[in-house]
């Protein structure tokens, strides 16, 4: 929805709100979020706008308002509401209006760390508080105080307010990457990057006791829906990159590498290099790289031989030159890659292309480009790829879909599926959920979508609690094979009701389909239920749009359906686990 592209028109979806929001309502596979909404200033259009941006990310939000103003109190002595609307995520709405023990310009370094001390306190016992509702929790950093009485030495002197707010967002940054659930919204960047005047507009506080003006709302409530929809798994997984005119100037097939525009002896070839080095961090994060572009493959790879090119061939993991179209391409990509289209974002500069694979594919995002020296903040604005955790699975992420590539090279070499198997020689390393792994799995289970029976998503603090209870059977499962470490990839948690365990979730990374790791999961949840004297097991599926590929598993695996409706859902149920032989057999199991 083009109202809801960066940059924002403001007055235009603060007067369409209304219409967009019942637009957005009609969007498929909607799935439904608590949001408690604690206030430092007025949050009315606060909520708006976030909801429209959560709508927009596959999110219908359900708010909890608190009292204007009191956000401490309304956390830290909650009068039983906020807990009876059990939140998913708690946003903290805060800023330096919030702020009561500014220093003194004539303070000493004694108090104004006094102060400091005192003031960050209050705010993280808030973020505590929040914490114990059992949810993440979004609290803002501070914003720079508007005005400066010591001018440039308010930056630099102890009582200056300039530099209480730098150490006070310090230490937030500090207790955020020390706690668990814990995420900041920097405010203080979006203040930064829209003008100080501007997002800070004192006639808007003055008059409606709004924090951030009106016309910068809108930014604000994407920066906090990036984040919700991140740790639900909502974020893109890869780009889809074209090469000419988008990783450097000029066409490759005619002014050959030496001619292309690239490195720093022009202002277009420093944007082009820029721009590269940032897809290059972005695929230390785990984003996967890919070239889509219409071009002789062994022509368009001249182009990363030249010295000032920052990135190579090996950065990609799927590398589609030549002349089919690129919807085409796209979608075997896909395919290939084994992820949705709706993970990837195409990046072109010509608009016919980018209008035609709108048009083709839908479920892919597209975002407008310009000049070369704005192509970094088309893709970075939108936050596509918003990092809430930042796994070893999650630098390594490439590096295993090229794995994954060459496994399917390794299989169309052999006749019999079991021997290919075998051939991979995989190791499997399967325990109960343990501290090590939480972060992990929690990761993963937020973010699976395709194997994912149930679509449940768990808190940090959900499954820091399943760990060593004896009410449930929890599994995780790391896969090894000849080509590389799969990573933790992937995890189940059974409840144990008598003599009925009942599956609430099982996930798994699509890296590792069809590779038989769900049989050697479900050997081992057979025995761990024996041992819990356990008769019956059941599972449920629960359909969407994303995981129809698991409709029927539990029946390939010994399970009888005995329930289900005209949407789909499903119960199956699997009795015989006295007789039950174990199905993997074609890797080793290790129990830990």
């Amino acid at each position: 929805m083009e109202l809801l592209t960066h940059p924002f028109d403001a007055a235009g979806l603060l007067q369409k709100k209304r219409r967009i929001r019942r637009e957005l309502l009609q969007k498929p596979g909607l799935i439904h979020k608590k949001v408690a909404i604690m206030s430092g200033s007025t949050i009315g259009e606060v909520k708006n706008m976030l909801e429209l941006f959560l709508l927009a990310n596959g999110i219908q939000p359900e708010f909890y308002e608190g009292g204007y103003a009191l956000f401490y109190e309304n956390l830290v002595f909650d009068d039983g509401s906020l807990a009876a609307f059990g939140p998913d995520v708690i946003y903290i709405h805060t800023s330096q209006r919030n702020l009561k023990l500014w220093p003194d310009p004539t303070d000493g370094e004694t108090q104004a760390q006094e102060k400091l001390e005192a003031e960050f306190g209050r705010f993280e016992q808030a973020a505590k508080a929040a914490l114990g509702f059992g949810c993440p929790v979004i609290l803002n950093n501070f914003d720079l105080p508007l005005w400066r009485a010591m001018g440039n030495a308010d930056a630099s002197f102890a009582g200056g307010r300039v530099r209480f707010v730098r150490r006070l967002n310090e230490k937030l940054a500090a207790l955020a990457q020390a706690t668990p659930n814990l995420y900041l919204n920097d405010l203080c960047y979006l203040q930064a990057q829209h003008g100080m005047e501007r997002f800070s507009d004192p006639t808007a506080w003055y008059a409606y006791k709004y924090a951030v003006s009106l016309e910068c709302v809108p930014y604000l409530a994407q920066s906090v829906a990036n984040i919700v929809k991140s740790l639900l798994g909502r974020n893109k997984k890869a780009l889809a990159l074209d090469l000419d005119n988008t990783l450097w100037g000029g066409v490759i097939g005619d002014d050959g590498p030496e001619g292309i525009v690239l490195g720093s002896e022009s202002p277009a070839g420093m944007a082009y290099t820029e721009f590269q080095s940032y897809l290059k961090e972005l695929s230390k994060l785990g984003v996967l790289l890919n070239v889509c572009s219409k071009n002789e493959e062994a022509v368009a790879k001249t182009g990363f031989d030249r010295p000032d090119s920052v990135l190579a061939p090996a950065d990609f993991v799927s590398f589609k030159a030549n002349w089919e179209p690129k919807h085409l391409n796209l979608a075997a990509m896909a395919a290939e890659i084994n992820l949705l289209p709706e993970s990837f974002v195409f990046v072109d500069d010509n608009p016919a292309e980018r209008e035609i694979v709108r048009r083709e594919l839908p479920a892919v995002t597209v975002p407008e480009l310009t000049a070369p020296e704005g192509y970094i903040a088309a893709v970075d604005r939108a936050g596509y790829f918003e990092v809430t955790t930042l796994s070893a699975d999650d630098r390594n992420r490439a590096d295993m879909y090229k794995q994954n590539a060459r496994r399917a090279q390794l299989e169309q070499s052999f006749g019999n599926y079991n021997d290919y198997l075998k051939s991979l020689e995989m190791r499997c390393e399967i325990g109960a959920f343990d501290a090590a792994h939480a972060e992990r799995i929690t990761q993963l289970v937020n973010k699976t979508n395709q194997f994912n029976l149930t679509t449940r998503r768990y808190t940090a603090a959900e499954i820091q609690a399943l760990i060593g209870s004896p009410q449930a059977i929890t599994l995780y499962g790391r896969l090894v094979d000849k080509f590389g470490d799969n990573g933790l990839v992937t995890a189940l948690i059974g409840r144990v009701r008598g003599e009925t365990l009942d599956i609430e979730l099982w996930v798994m990374s699509c890296r590792t389909f069809k590779r038989r790791l769900e049989h050697a999961m479900f050997d081992q949840l057979v025995a761990a239920a024996r041992a819990a004297g356990v008769k019956k097991i059941v599972g449920h599926y629960y359909p969407t749009a994303k995981n129809l590929l698991v409709k029927d598993f539990y029946a390939t695996i010994g399970f009888v359906k005995t329930a289900g409706d005209e949407a789909g859902n499903a119960v199956f149920e699997f009795t015989d686990l006295a007789g039950y032989q174990p199905q993997c057999g074609v890797m080793e199991i290790e129990q830990v």
